[in-house]
């Protein structure tokens, strides 16, 4: 149980200090937006070869192995949005690009978001995203975990997946969701 709980507070401590420094740079509106078919297209089909994936590649790129969670939170929310049978179909290889894992970035933004890679837009998400991946990194490593214990492998896990609702946060924030009280005066 200390250890869920454990795992629990980092969590919440990352997707507290992520949504400050998205809000801080006009990309999320101070609060984290979520969707139950967002975060359960993660948890139940993304996530598994995600992080296959990402775990073979953090050791030489741990930046990217992070922040290209927050791309594929963004290319669901943007399906999830736009096109519902789309979204509903989509597999983790239908966002991988031409080289797989490496170019999964590009990928998503110029031909899920609809940006030119070299665009203002494609440029303020890679520097959100990038400064994203850079403050939980160094969570990971204010942590003080042994290397690739099973406590490692389950805080990178959790900083992967507040990466993909930060992502899907940020494309909701940007295509003008809001979050409101469910009941009126609530």
């Amino acid at each position: 149980m200390e250890e869920r709980a454990y795992l629990a507070q980092y969590e919440t401590r990352l997707q507290e200090s992520l949504v400050s420094l998205c809000t801080a740079y006009d990309m999320m509106g101070g609060v984290l937006l979520e969707n139950d078919d967002i975060e359960s297209k993660f948890t139940e089909e993304l996530a598994k070869p995600y992080l296959t994936d990402a775990v073979r590649e953090y050791r030489a790129y741990p930046e990217a192995a992070v922040a290209w969670a927050g791309y594929m939170g963004m290319a669901v929310a943007k399906l999830w949005d736009v096109d519902f049978p789309a979204y509903q179909q989509v597999v983790y290889a239908d966002l991988l690009g031409p080289r797989g894992f490496d170019d999964m970035d590009e990928r998503i933004v110029s031909q899920v978001l609809g940006y030119a890679l070299d665009s203002e837009p494609a440029r303020q998400i890679a520097d959100m995203l990038s400064n994203c991946a850079v403050e939980a990194l160094t969570m990971i490593r204010h942590e003080h975990i042994e290397p690739q214990s099973p406590r490692a492998y389950y805080v990178f896990a959790r900083t992967v997946q507040v990466l993909y609702r930060i992502g899907a946060s940020m494309e909701l924030f940007l295509l003008g969701y809001t979050k409101r009280p469910v009941f009126p005066g609530a």
